[in-house]
C-alpha cells in the first residue's frame, strides 16, 4: 500500500480534477519560490561554458539522434554515458543538487536538446523533441517549463522536474532541467 504524505494527496487529488499538465497555479508556492534559483543555475559560468563547447562541435541532428539510438539500445551505463556523469560541467551539477535534499536529478543540454552532462543516466541522450528542453530553449529566446508531477515508483515521492534555459549573453545556448521531490521540498518550506 502506497503511503501519501500530506503533500502527495494534495497533488493527488489535483490530478484528478485538474489537467495533469503541471502549471504554476498547481505547484505548490514553495516550488514557484525556487524557479529563480534555477534560473541563476542556468547562468553559471561552468555550465555555460559546458554548453558553449558542446554547440561549437556542430553536431549534426543526425548524429545526434543516432547517439540517441546507441543510449537507448544501451543496457548498462556506457563509457559515453559515465562520461557525461563526471565530466566538469557534471561535477558542478551534482555539487547544485547536494545543496538540497529535494534536488534529485539534475540534466544540462546544448542548443538541440543533447545531453551535456547530468548527474544519473537518462532515459535517453536526445530530449530535443521533449517540452522540457523545447519550452525551456523557447528558440534560443528562453523561458521556464514546468513538467508534469509524476509519481516516481523507484523514489516513492511526487516529483517534477523544472527547466530553465542556459542563458549566455542573454540568448539561451541551452537548457537545464532540475527534478525536484516535492514532499521534500514542502517539508522544507518556511
Amino acid at each position: 500500500m502506497i503511503r501519501h504524505r500530506p503533500i502527495a494527496r494534495l497533488l493527488l487529488l489535483s490530478a484528478l480534477t485538474l489537467s495533469l499538465s503541471a502549471t504554476a497555479e498547481e505547484l505548490p508556492e514553495s516550488a514557484q519560490r525556487i524557479v529563480p534559483q534555477l534560473q541563476e543555475w542556468g547562468t553559471n559560468p561552468i555550465l555555460v561554458e559546458a554548453v558553449r563547447e558542446q554547440n561549437a562541435l556542430g553536431r549534426s541532428l543526425e548524429d545526434v539522434q543516432r547517439l540517441d539510438a546507441d543510449w537507448m539500445a544501451a543496457s548498462s551505463v556506457t563509457p559515453f554515458m559515465r562520461e557525461l556523469m563526471d565530466n566538469a560541467p557534471a561535477r558542478e551539477l551534482k555539487r547544485l543538487e547536494q545543496t538540497k535534499p529535494y534536488f534529485l536529478e539534475l540534466f544540462l543540454m546544448d542548443g538541440q536538446g543533447a545531453n551535456v552532462a547530468m548527474t544519473n543516466k537518462t532515459s535517453d541522450y536526445w530530449q530535443g523533441d521533449e517540452d522540457k528542453f523545447v519550452e525551456s530553449f523557447k528558440q534560443g529566446q528562453g523561458a521556464v517549463h514546468l513538467g508534469e508531477v509524476e509519481f516516481d515508483s523507484s523514489a516513492q515521492a511526487y516529483l517534477v522536474q523544472i527547466s530553465v534555459p542556459v542563458m549566455d549573453e542573454g540568448r539561451a545556448i541551452g537548457a537545464l532541467t532540475v527534478g525536484i521531490d516535492l514532499d521534500q521540498l514542502e517539508q522544507e518550506a518556511p
